[in-house]
């Protein structure tokens, strides 16, 4: 493995752990179940984004956040919004990009 894979890679998992810790304590504060800390409407394996000048929540699989599309949007939201805010993870996209892209990943 090069350098700069090796790089970006501790980079993404650095990212990831930001994001889960951010969901979990934001969780905590909503009083969300204790066994897994979120809402009964989202099933395991997945989790909430905001999206849009609305907000409109969107429920989406964990296995997308490897994606480097995905990526690139949580790092534009973290550049914009940052990981440390009571608002939940938001994504700065226009809700018709975002379901376009998250379609085309899927």
């Amino acid at each position: 493995m090069t350098l700069r894979k090796s790089i970006k890679l501790s980079s993404q998992a650095y990212v990831l752990k930001k994001i889960l810790k951010k969901c979990s304590s934001f969780a905590k504060k909503q009083g969300y179940n204790e066994e897994g800390f979120l809402p009964e409407d989202v099933p395991k394996g997945h989790f909430v984004v905001y999206v849009g000048e609305n907000r409109s929540r969107y429920i989406i699989p964990i296995s997308l956040l490897p994606h480097p599309w995905f990526q690139s949007l949580l790092e534009r939201a973290e550049e914009e919004f940052g990981f440390n805010h009571d608002m939940g993870l938001t994504i700065p996209c226009h809700e018709v990009i975002f379901k376009s892209l998250i379609s085309l990943i899927e």
